[in-house]
């Protein structure tokens, strides 16, 4: 996960549909073997030491965050783009997901097997990805190589050729996998859910598409979405590595510097997640699953380091948490049970997930709806707000900055919510500084609504809402 403390809006967690691979993996053998010999000695060495982010401005106005690290001679890159699948017009659903698995695919005058071999000789892996809200980009390159490792960047970058040949085995590969997921209930399941939340809008489409929609899309369609999201305006960059500012400057104009300057995005509104409905998708499985969906919390709300302990409280993912307790270790009921913030662009919402028997399921929907409730009314203890601070401020570095690429993925998502480039240093001031009568208010704000519940498995005896 991105961060301990809430679902980052790269997570696609208000559908949870699953994302099939596209593609071969890119891998250097050579890469992968320094790696892993030097792991060990590079995840302790980063957690320690104070980290500096520079900010690197391009003669042509390109800005990235910089860490310098010389620990390993290797390279990291994220950057995004923003509009992701929400960019897919309608009837052409899954056009961004299939866009993203061909950038590695032939670019400028390299086919795809050409493009390639030039990027395992480069000792160089590159990957692309969507989400509902942005068009993602990785790099991961040996110091000694990075010449060539940013040339093939730049031509993914500028000049995909999106050729028909990686275009129907890309498509095929995708369409394998919708078909395979037409009979999966978790699949099947979370589309309803999807619906039910957003109804019309787009965060309520499949990244993947459909068979229809998937086969629809045209090169004509993709050279058209990558004109529309690859623009200058719309990019956040971050850089991790054995590169210094000066360097990194001449390599920023080279790869994003001929983008033209401005997005054309179609507009997408925001949403409210429908709330107080209760559905069930049967089949005749020996666990059941559920899902539960409360009110979330803008990032750039007063309330929002409130309910960010709130919820960690609530279930968010440590053994101590009240759902954690009252559900597991209690009774049983289930192997886990947890929360999450979820923030996109467009929507916010609070999730809660677990799995337990079919024949316990009113029980267990029961406990864990009883556990919100009392949350709501009463709000925690200060001993369980002490420990839930200390317990996010100390596990902050552990799960965001335990690699390079960690830390230029984690980079990237504080330009995108606007945190400011100092903001690590300010986090642990703000989660201080929350009081117990802001927690006990946040969770009565976001509790006492009526959730939307699903409930995935055999049919259940009466009404089963708990």
């Amino acid at each position: 996960m991105m961060t301990s403390m809430h679902m980052r809006k790269s997570a696609k967690a208000l559908s949870l549909l699953p994302q099939e691979e596209k593609g071969r993996p890119r891998a250097s053998a050579a890469l992968a073997t320094l790696v892993l010999s030097i792991l060990f000695l590079i995840l302790p060495a980063l957690a320690a030491r104070a980290m500096e982010i520079q900010q690197v401005t391009s003669p042509k106005g390109i800005t990235a965050w910089l860490v310098e690290d010389y620990s390993v001679p290797i390279v990291a890159v994220r950057f995004v783009f923003g509009g992701g699948s929400t960019q897919d017009p309608a009837g052409k659903e899954g056009l961004a997901n299939l866009m993203t698995g061909l950038f590695d695919e032939g670019a400028g005058p390299l086919d795809s097997e050409a493009f390639q071999i030039k990027l395992d000789d480069a000792g160089a892996e590159m990957s692309f990805d969507e989400t509902r809200d942005g068009i993602y980009g990785s790099m991961r390159m040996l110091a000694e190589q990075r010449d060539e490792a940013f040339d093939l960047l730049r031509l993914a970058v500028n000049e995909p050729r999106f050729d028909q040949a990686p275009i129907d085995r890309i498509r095929a590969q995708i369409l394998s996998g919708i078909i395979a997921n037409e009979n999966n209930p978790d699949t099947v399941a979370q589309s309803k859910w999807a619906r039910a939340i957003y109804g019309d809008h787009p965060y309520s489409r499949s990244d993947q598409g459909t068979r229809q929609s998937i086969a629809a899309v045209t090169q004509n369609d993709l050279k058209t979405l990558h004109k529309a999201v690859f623009a200058r305006g719309g990019l956040h960059v971050a850089v991790v590595g054995a590169i210094d500012a000066e360097t990194l400057r001449k390599k920023l104009d080279m790869v994003f510097g001929d983008l033209p300057q401005n997005q054309a995005l179609t507009p997408v509104a925001d949403v409210e997640p429908k709330l107080a409905q209760h559905l069930e998708v049967n089949y005749d499985l020996p666990q059941t699953s559920l899902q539960l969906a409360w009110p979330g919390v803008k990032r750039k709300s007063a309330d929002f380091f409130p309910a960010v302990l709130m919820n960690e409280i609530l279930g968010g993912g440590t053994f101590t948490s009240r759902l954690y307790q009252e559900v597991r270790e209690k009774r049983g009921l289930a192997y886990g049970v947890n929360s999450s913030l979820v923030n996109q662009d467009h929507a916010n919402a609070l999730i809660v997930t677990t799995g337990t028997r079919s024949d316990r399921v009113a029980e267990t929907l029961g406990i864990v709806r009883d556990v919100a409730r009392q949350l709501a009314e009463d709000g925690p203890t200060e001993a369980e707000l002490a420990a839930t601070k200390k317990y996010l401020i100390g596990a902050y570095a552990i799960t965001n900055l335990d690699s390079s690429s960690s830390i230029a993925a984690t980079l990237v998502e504080l330009q995108l919510d606007d945190l400011g480039i100092d903001y690590m240093q300010r986090r642990a001031g703000y989660i201080n500084a929350v009081t117990l009568d802001q927690v006990k208010a946040a969770a009565k704000k976001l509790l006492t609504t009526e959730p939307t519940i699903m409930v995935v498995g055999p049919p259940l005896a009466g009404d089963g809402k708990g």
